[in-house]
């Protein structure tokens, strides 16, 4: 199994938002910034058979974004194991209910997607991990989902996959004048 892990774009600070945090939206720069991510998962191949979210706003936003980048036909689902207040055990037996073979996005919220990362690493929950926002990284559990087991096979920062969204736009534009 692949589990990339995504942390969801710049969104409204929490005191400028008058509504509920559940709904706390992405900033204009934060969906802007999501989308040359989300082609930068897309230029290095991801393709996942599984597109979890938060259902908090901002993730799911980030997710859907994500999606048309990576996989259109797919769904996102939103799981209450990716929302703010939740453990990285509870995430874990949702990996583990999926078929081994499976690539999965969990769009989410730090510091829940750190803690997953490092108890998938070192074998125990840890601040050691934290993610940007919209930065991603992938991790391959080849042993099925154990805690300790995980590979991680890269971190990007945010301006990393940006970088490698715009080499693949200048790719594609350059194919189009010829």
């Amino acid at each position: 199994m692949d589990c990339v892990l995504i942390r969801h774009g710049i969104a409204v600070e929490p005191e400028e938002w008058e509504g509920s945090e559940e709904n706390r939206p992405l900033t204009e720069k934060g969906k802007k910034r999501a989308r040359q991510a989300a082609t930068g998962l897309a230029a290095m191949n991801c393709k996942p058979t599984h597109l979890f979210s938060s259902p908090f706003v901002r993730a799911y936003d980030t997710a859907r974004v994500v999606r048309m980048a990576t996989c259109p036909f797919l769904k996102v689902e939103t799981r209450d194991e990716l929302a703010v207040g939740s453990t990285p055990e509870r995430i874990i037996t949702l990996l583990r209910s999926l078929p081994s073979e499976s690539v999965v996005m969990c769009v989410g919220h730090e510091p829940l997607l750190g803690e997953l990362a490092g108890l998938l690493l070192c074998g125990k929950s840890t601040s050691s991990f934290s993610m940007k926002k919209a930065g991603a990284a992938l991790i391959h559990l080849s042993d099925g989902v154990k805690p300790g087991q995980g590979l991680l096979r890269w971190w990007l920062l945010p301006m990393q996959l940006r970088a490698l969204g715009k080499g693949r736009t200048k790719v594609k534009e350059a194919g189009r004048s010829s």
